[in-house]
Formats: C-alpha cells, structure tokens, sequence
C-alpha cells in the first residue's frame, strides 16, 4: 500500500499540539496481512521510546478534546440535571479508561501498532474489516457535524455583521447559510484535502488547541458574570427517565471517543508499559473530565433546559468575547476536517488495495487519481448532508454510537479473544472474570449503538 503516514518523526510528539497526530493511527493497516518476522518486529521496536508519560498524556487530552466540547451542557440537560450528569460522566469514565488499557495490552501482546491492526491480529480478518468500515463511517459523520458546526457559528458571526435582528432569516443570498457554507467549504476545507499528507498543518492545529480551552473558559466565565439579558430556562433536578439517561451517553462517547488514535501514543512512549499506560490515560481523561464538566455544568446552568445542542448558538450574536469563541471554532474545525478525511480516506485505500490484491509498489498515477475522485466523492456528500441536516444533535447522537464502538466493544471483543487464547495459561477466576468484563463491555457498547440508531431511524419517522 502507498505510504500515507504523517509526521514520520515520532520525536516530534513530545509537547507537540499537534492535531494531525490524530490521524496516524486512524491510517489502514498495510495490505499485506502476514505475521511479522522476529527481525521485522525488533526493527519496528527500534523506533519506539520518543515520548515521555507527560507528553503521552497532553497528545490523549488533545486527541480527546475538540468541538464536541460544545454539546456537553444539552448533554446534562438531557441527562436530568447536574447531579445525573456527573454521575453519568463518572460511570463511565471507569469503562473509557478501562479500554483504552485493554486496547494497549492487546497491542502489546500482538505487536501491533494501530488500533485496527490490533483488531485484526487479535480478533480475525471479519472483526478487522468491520472496525475498518466502522472507522470510515464515523469519520464520514464527523465531517458532517464539523460543516454544520460552521453553518452555525457562520450564521451567529454574519447576523452581527450584517445587523439583522436576533432570529431573523437571511435576507440576503450571500448570507444564506447553505452559501457561506459551501462557499467556506471550497475555499478552505477542499484545497486542504486533496494532499497526500497533511503535516503541513501542525501549526494550525495549536491554534485549535488553544481555542477548546478558551471556549471552556468563556462558558465558566459567562456563568459566573452572566449577562443581564440571558434567562435560563428551567433547571432540571433530576432525569425524567432512564431513557433520558442513556440518551446523553452518545455525546459523551463521542466527547471521550479518542482511542482509535491511542495505540499509536502507546507505542510512541519510551517505556510502552501497560501499567505506566494506565496512569497516562488516568490522567489524561481526569483532564479531560474537567474541562467537560466545567463547560457542561456552567453552560447547562446559565440557559436551563432552553440550551441548544451547540451552546454557542444559546448566547447572543453581538457578544464579543463569544464571537471570538466562534471563530476559534471555526478555525479547529477547519483545520479538523481535512484530519478526519485523511484518516477516513486511508481506510477505504487500504480496504480498497486488499480487496484488489495490489502490492505496494503501485503506479503513483493511479494513486493520485483515486485519492483526487475519493476526496471530491468524500467532500461534495459530506456537503450536501451538512446543508440537509441542520440539527448537530442528530448527527452527534448518530456518530456517538458509533464512537461507544471504539470505546466498548472492539475493545471487549479484544479481551474475550485475547483471554480465550489465554485459558490454559491464566487462572480460572481470572480468566472468568476479565473475560465476563469483555461481555459487559461489548453489551454496553452495543446497546449505546443500537439505541442511537434506532433513534434516528426511528423518531423522524413516527413524527
């Protein structure tokens, strides 16, 4: 398979904010599926031990935090309350950190250095090729939600700019929302998928770190000095149902969804331990847990239940200090989309190549061709679902299902295959244990996903 790697050199991940580190272990396993050779994998070793435990955690919090930051206050509203959503976050906090440590075991045990090369080598050729499609799907949903992301914010910015009233339709067609998304699209987001490697991007993507932390910041803000004109609506105490419970678990999945690119930070670590790796991901999701809660918790209590699926959109158009958080949003998911593309585009190559039976060394004419037509197929659909579906929170609950696949059951079918190679060596306690954990975590995972999905398919329709 064409060589897609980006930022080859693994010294760089350090303190590094770089996003596009995201992507490297998103990219599709090599086509040809042998063992490695005893020489092949002390070679491969040879280029571990670059990044420290405290630069292992910074590059998890950064692959974790991004927009979806901004749905976590709908999410408590949603959850019933304060208290619920804590609790909810918590729970499952227990189960995000838990995978991410099976998924380095089972990399370690396998020598396997992405996640879904360690679903194949663990789990077998159909499982490896399901995370694969499911890979490619969830990036697909991804770039979605980040052109709606941009309609929103888009709309917000051009309201103040144009001085129409606050909830006023556009009146003219250059500041339509299906134009200035399409037209911030082409400029932007087309001519920076189209490369092969996206490294380029390294220093951008600081400016998107930077900007998750200032929006966190503003919201917190915002809470403690709000502005005389914003009420909040009813302030919810407790859940109305279990099923409105399990309804926020999508948008935590998705908020807490970064162990597709784990595996690479794993085996990037100078000492690519298990148990030094539990406390980096430990950590890393304390962090993380933090910044989501004070965003979720200060944004739920400043609007109520009257808060919108992207809480920017709750405060009004003509605040600067917010509009300045828009704009941070825009540029991260500028700079996000093109990430995600690549990684889903490496996906469907490399499913494509094992499929064809290509050997590496292929033309590089054809090559180009084909990345060209798959990014303009990619974009132009991704597009016009955007400009289709102007609800995020849809396209969130959807896509959160899919990452509660990253976070529970691939991760738990790892650890019922891994254990069930290991039950001659491993004590029958043990073994039924870990192996009944590996069930509750594919039964969880799951259930998130079958819920979510019958929720899309199913309540547009009865309405």
């Amino acid at each position: 398979m064409a060589q897609v790697s980006i930022n080859n050199d693994l010294g760089e991940w350090g303190l590094s904010t770089d996003s596009g580190e995201r992507a490297r272990l998103l990219q599709s396993p090599c086509v040809d599926t042998a063992p490695k050779s005893e020489g092949e994998a002390s070679l491969e070793s040879l280029g571990r031990g670059t990044t420290s435990t405290i630069g292992a955690i910074f590059i998890v919090v950064n692959a974790c935090l991004g927009a979806g930051l901004l749905n976590f206050p709908a999410a408590f509203s949603t959850a019933g309350g304060v208290a619920a959503g804590i609790t909810l976050q918590m729970g499952m906090l227990v189960f995000i950190i838990s995978g991410l440590v099976i998924l380095a075991y089972c990399s370690q045990a396998s020598n396997e250095r992405t996640y879904q090369e360690v679903v194949w080598a663990v789990c077998g050729k159909l499982t490896g090729v399901l995370c694969e499609v499911t890979i490619a799907i969830y990036t697909f949903g991804t770039c979605i939600a980040f052109l709606i992301i941009i309609g929103d914010q888009q709309d917000k910015i051009i309201a103040v700019m144009a001085k129409e009233p606050e909830g006023a339709g556009s009146s003219s067609w250059y500041t339509d929302r299906k134009f200035t998304i399409s037209l911030t699209a082409f400029l932007f987001i087309l001519p920076l998928s189209i490369p092969r490697e996206i490294g380029f991007q390294k220093y951008a993507s600081f400016l998107s770190v930077v900007g998750t932390w200032y929006v966190t910041a503003i919201i917190i803000i915002k809470y403690i000095w709000p502005d005389k004109e914003m009420t909040p609506g009813d302030i919810l105490t407790r859940p109305a149902s279990w099923v409105a419970v399990f309804n926020a678990m999508p948008t935590i999945c998705f908020g807490f969804q970064c162990h597709v690119s784990s595996v690479p930070v794993f085996n990037s670590m100078r000492q690519p331990k298990v148990k030094t790796w539990g406390g980096v991901v430990t950590a890393a999701m304390v962090i993380a847990l933090a910044v989501y809660m004070g965003t979720g918790i200060c944004g739920f209590l400043t609007f109520g239940a009257a808060v919108d699926p992207d809480v920017l959109l709750s405060y009004p158009s003509e605040d600067m200090a917010v509009a300045v958080a828009r704009a941070f949003i825009i540029l991260s998911v500028l700079t996000s989309y093109p990430i995600l593309h690549f990684c889903g585009r490496a996906v469907i190559e490399g499913l494509w190549l094992r499929y064809q039976g290509m050997p590496v060394e292929e033309d590089v004419g054809r090559e180009r061709r084909r990345r060209v037509l798959q990014t303009l197929v990619w974009f132009l659909l991704t597009l016009l679902l955007a400009l289709f579906i102007p609800d995020i929170g849809k396209v969130i609950s959807v896509i959160g299902g899919l990452a509660a696949c990253f976070i529970f059951v691939f991760p738990g079918l790892c650890l019922i295959q891994a254990k069930l190679s290991e039950m001659e060596e491993v004590k029958p306690a043990s073994w039924w244990t870990l192996v009944s954990y590996g069930v509750l975590l594919v039964t969880l995972g799951a259930f998130i996903f079958g819920q979510t999905t019958a929720n899309a398919i199913f309540v547009d329709l009865l309405a």
